[in-house]
């Protein structure tokens, strides 16, 4: 369980704090934040922990990535199990409540007039690009939730869950590559001793591409896409870990990237938090989380509510 809620928590923290980075340039964090004064802003006296908030996020708010990982996790309890229909209809009305943020591809797909199993199939058709890491985003609930399935299971469910948003199948691989490596974690073995087997099970057509991202020699500067982009994404959440041996660092690197920092840092803290598990994730950064839910009566969730989620997903 201190895996588990270390994905879960690890991934929405990493959203958090890559927030208020997004679309910045490489080595911001690190500037503001030297690793040598953790939690010290020196430009900023007046911040107590790196969970900064800023270009219109609140210190420790998360963004669309924990919100549609939120909506995937309780779709998954409360029907006991995928339901596919039931997610995408949850996904339409918070992308219809005016979220802060929602990708471009994905709003296109949920707000189309299509039915579930049409939409993400007609936008690819039409845009012939749906390969962004919309989906890879808020995974970790549902790797969470598959995770006692098996390797075939989890991959299989991340495909189908990735294909409510995008069309592209590169989408769908690098989500179930991603399911696979969380279950690896969460028995306690090395996810990234597991990359090689879990390649094995990509799709051929994408599998040289995953196989360049997730070798180790690759580095974030080899990328020949944005890593907005579902493989530069994933290969830099890998590369994050892999050159790293705490949460924290890891989590450090990931930001320190610069570009769609939330989501590189919300992929990288699913993974590394269900390596390190719960007590490795700061507590200055978990104090100040919170977790907004457009289209929900209900206030935002905090830790407790993340945990207790958590718990759901690996108890049914």
């Amino acid at each position: 369980m201190q895996r588990v809620a270390g994905a879960v928590v690890g991934s929405a923290v990493g959203d958090a704090l890559g927030a208020p980075f997004e679309f910045g340039a490489a080595g911001e964090f690190s500037a503001r934040f030297p690793a040598s004064s953790p939690g010290l802003a020196r430009a900023d006296p007046g911040i107590a922990s790196e969970m900064c908030g800023g270009r219109g996020w609140e210190s420790g708010e998360a963004t669309d990535d924990t919100q549609m990982a939120v909506l995937v996790g309780r779709s998954l309890v409360e029907r006991g199990g995928l339901d596919l229909p039931d997610m995408f209809a949850r996904f339409q009305r918070w992308a219809t409540s005016n979220p802060k943020d929602i990708g471009l591809q994905t709003e296109s797909v949920l707000t189309n007039g299509m039915p579930w199993d049409l939409a993400a199939a007609l936008h690819f058709r039409t845009n012939r690009f749906a390969a962004g890491n919309g989906s890879l985003m808020r995974a970790t609930t549902s790797a969470v939730f598959f995770a006692r399935d098996g390797r075939e299971a989890t991959m299989a469910a991340a495909r189908r869950i990735a294909a409510l948003t995008h069309g592209d199948r590169a989408a769908w691989e690098g989500t179930a590559v991603f399911h696979e490596l969380i279950r690896i974690a969460l028995t306690g073995a090395d996810p990234l001793e597991a990359v090689g087997d879990t390649l094995s099970e990509v799709h051929p057509d994408h599998r040289d591409r995953y196989t360049t991202v997730l070798d180790p020699k690759w580095h974030p500067d080899d990328a020949t896409e944005f890593n907005g982009a579902v493989w530069p994404c994933l290969g830099s959440a890998l590369w994050a870990l892999r050159t790293t041996r705490t949460f924290e660092d890891a989590l450090r690197a990931a930001v320190d990237l610069g570009g769609d920092t939330d989501t590189v840092a919300a992929v990288t803290g699913g993974l590394a938090g269900a390596v390190y598990g719960l007590p490795a994730v700061p507590t200055r950064w978990t104090d100040r989380l919170h977790v907004p839910l457009p289209g929900s009566t209900e206030p935002s969730l905090g830790l407790s509510e993340l945990l207790s989620l958590a718990e759901e997903l690996a108890g049914r």
